[in-house]
């Protein structure tokens, strides 16, 4: 049980649906980064997806990859990303924290280094969206074997016939991607999403949880109620980039987990 599944199982108990939010190392700056990810639990966020911030993105939109070229240009690396989860872990050591992001800087870094540092870190689980099941024994099946979940991403395109492909080593839970395209260049529909999310839970017993697509909390809540939660990355990264506070960042987390867990 990793903490990801303890935090399913304490939602499941209490009927209610997951608030993940996402932000990006290091943008637009270590201190405030961290400042906000250190305050994510106190608004709400169930789980935290932390960005790995990499020169060259293939399925972030246009406001993710501007967050990822100021954590950059600010001088983040992979091991200031995981000098963050150690510094959040030394005031929580409950809240999930999942890195999100592209094989190659965890390849520069060395797979096996890697996952000794992120596991001492207290990371609990890895998203890294170009990595397919056809290489699973890369980084999924290691990062497993080393009591990280591995999460993949489903998508509208994800037919039946890849579906069990795409399950078959994944943990913690899956990522549904609600749009075809880009993060933040389109509204989730939760009518679209409903009988995608009960497809994807007829072959796993794992959550589903829906991402891409959603703004407000009005969303939030129609997308969690056909779900087992959402994700919301864009529109929270979108106020850091505007040199919103970090208190006024979190004020409106704390609004988008509100939508989500009142569903």
């Amino acid at each position: 049980m990793t903490r990801i599944d303890d935090t399913f199982a304490r939602l499941k108990a209490a009927g209610k649906k997951g608030f993940v939010s996402y932000i990006m190392a290091g943008d637009p700056d270590l201190e405030t980064s961290l400042a906000l990810m250190k305050g994510l639990p106190a608004a709400g966020v169930d789980i935290i997806e932390l960005g790995m911030p990499f020169t060259d993105p293939m399925a972030d939109g246009p406001t993710i990859q501007l967050a990822g070229q100021r954590a950059l240009e600010s001088g983040q690396t992979l091991e200031k990303t995981l000098h963050m989860a150690r510094e959040f872990r030394k005031g929580d050591s409950t809240t999930p924290i999942v890195m999100m992001g592209y094989y190659n800087p965890i390849y520069s870094h060395g797979v096996d280094r890697f996952l000794t540092d992120a596991k001492a870190a207290g990371i609990d689980g890895l998203i890294v969206v170009d990595l397919p099941p056809e290489e699973d024994s890369e980084l999924c099946l290691p990062a497993q074997a080393a009591g990280l979940n591995f999460i993949r991403l489903a998508t509208p395109t994800t037919d039946a016939k890849r579906l069990p492909k795409v399950l078959q080593n994944t943990s913690g839970f899956v990522y549904y991607v609600s749009i075809t395209g880009i993060t933040g260049a389109a509204a989730a529909q939760s009518v679209d999403v409903a009988p995608e999310v009960a497809r994807i839970k007829a072959s796993t017993d794992l959550p589903v949880i829906v991402g891409f697509g959603i703004t407000t909390p009005e969303q939030a809540k129609a997308i969690a109620s056909v779900a087992d939660g959402c994700v919301v990355g864009s529109a929270i990264v979108k106020d850091i980039g505007s040199g919103m506070s970090v208190q006024d960042v979190l004020a409106k987390v704390a609004a988008l987990a509100a939508g989500a867990h009142a569903a």
